[in-house]
């Protein structure tokens, strides 16, 4: 389904010239893009259908080669499970995928679970995340307790699946991003990029006795890359059409996409971080509620304000909208210091939270759709978009994202084998695989790298 937005009403800022500005109905407070029936269910729990019969293939004959054989024991299939927790860190999701083929090249989705964090781990992982004042000692406990946590998923996901840990061979576990800065800064005289994901793979090996690949990141950052988005690879895999152009839009704490041009080869796929997902959304809501509510179900509150078209501009400003990819971003701009400086505005000191919260979820929807324009049309033509993260979830944050793309069809990610919620966890196991039979699994389209490599470290469970 296509809408157009009605009356439009620009911004005189020579940076917000390429934008699609907020309709008038948005200024109102009442945008008449309305979300239709897929958007209400977008990302609905995977384990109503759980077992979609769909199997793609990994793209390693195009530039892969190599391997070692991985198989279960009196099958030629591979078991692996991936092991997901995201910026947001509102708990841990666990795939499990059998892999079947002489190259273990044939991947799919056999099953999917969700696991919550703690409430006090979580406020840990934010805490830490946010950049406030922590002890070496703490990042160290923290790193071996959510090791721990991540076990005890994985384990829990054997149990709800009916599989065996001994049938698993391999786990992929993405660790919890606690710092990223992609691009380098000058730190004791050198130009510095790094990354830190915590939660040790070797204590989640032991655990569960499964070979277990993690921090993923760094060996694409020692390639000159930006260390993400590393799940371009499976994006790829699953999207890639010779006829179809297509986005892969996940809409996290941090948005991001993925863009697969008709008849691509890997090489021509290229990515990047928009800006904000849900994010700052979350963050408003979390702070006027008082932590009662991590997030606006539905868009309840935003459903109730009124945009702040002063405060959305200087919101706009921002030069990381601007900055041409391969970009990433993360907590370190978005989190808990941006909301600070956001209510200091003068556009936010009296205004009504529903109004912040409306205007937090139209700059997420612009900062997408900004970028497309911006830096996807130009270079590829694409028919389709398809939107997964918890940001599916939100109607108005679909309908103002439809509106603005017109000629563009949105597509549900269910509809390709791979839920949504899903598919992140799914593609660690994937690039988990990928490991273990020494392929490379970066893009370097996505990341900047100046060339393919194994991501990952891997560390075995013993005897």
């Amino acid at each position: 389904m296509k809408r157009s937005a009605n009356q439009q009403s620009g911004h005189s800022d020579a940076q917000l010239q390429r934008l699609k500005p907020p309709s008038r109905e948005d200024f109102s407070g009442r945008a008449e893009a309305r979300p239709s029936e897929r958007h209400r269910n977008a990302g609905a729990d995977f384990r109503k259908n759980s077992r979609p019969d769909v199997q793609v293939e990994l793209p390693h004959k195009e530039r892969f080669s190599g391997g070692m054989k991985s198989t279960l024991k009196g099958s030629k299939a591979t078991l692996a499970l991936g092991i997901m927790s995201g910026t947001s860190a509102d708990g841990i999701d666990v795939a499990l995928v059998r892999f079947e083929g002489n190259n273990g090249d044939k991947g799919k989705l056999e099953n999917f679970g969700a696991f919550p964090f703690p409430p006090a781990v979580r406020k840990e992982i934010l805490r830490l995340g946010e950049g406030r004042a922590v002890t070496t000692g703490e990042i160290s406990q923290l790193n071996f307790l959510l090791g721990e946590i991540f076990a005890d998923a994985a384990l829990s996901a054997c149990k709800q699946f009916r599989v065996s840990p001994s049938q698993i061979a391999v786990i992929g576990s993405h660790g919890q991003t606690v710092f990223h800065q992609g691009v380098p800064s000058q730190f004791c005289g050198r130009a510095i990029a790094s990354t830190l994901q915590i939660g040790d793979p070797s204590v989640i090996a032991v655990r569960t006795g499964i070979t277990t690949v993690g921090d993923f990141r760094p060996a694409d950052m020692a390639a000159g890359g930006q260390g993400a988005p590393l799940v371009p690879f499976v994006d790829y895999m699953l999207y890639r059409d010779s006829r179809i152009g297509r986005v892969a839009l996940n809409i996290g704490g941090i948005a991001n996409v993925t863009v697969i041009p008709a008849g691509a080869k890997i090489q021509d796929v290229f990515a990047f971080d928009t800006g904000p997902g849900n994010m700052v959304i979350d963050a408003l809501v979390r702070h006027f509620t008082r932590g009662r509510e991590a997030f606006d179900r539905d868009a309840e509150m935003a459903n109730r304000g009124k945009l702040l078209p002063g405060l959305l501009a200087q919101l706009l400003r921002d030069t990381y909208f601007t900055t041409a990819p391969p970009k990433t971003t993360g907590r370190e701009q978005y989190g808990e210091k941006y909301v600070q400086r956001l209510l200091k505005h003068r556009g936010a000191r009296d205004a009504k939270t529903e109004d912040l919260v409306r205007t937090a979820t139209i700059l997420t929807a612009l900062s997408i759709v900004d970028s497309f324009h911006r830096f996807i049309s130009p270079r590829a033509k694409i028919a389709e978009l398809i939107v997964s993260g918890g940001g599916a979830r939100n109607p108005l944050l679909m309908a103002q994202i439809e509106a603005r793309l017109e000629r563009v069809q949105i597509r549900d990610p269910n509809e390709f084998g791979v839920s949504g919620d899903a598919k992140e966890a799914f593609a660690f196991a994937v690039l988990a695989q990928q490991t273990l039979h020494k392929r490379p699994a970066n893009v370097p389209g996505a990341t900047g790298a100046k060339k393919a490599v194994i991501l990952g470290k891997v560390c075995y469970a013993g005897r």
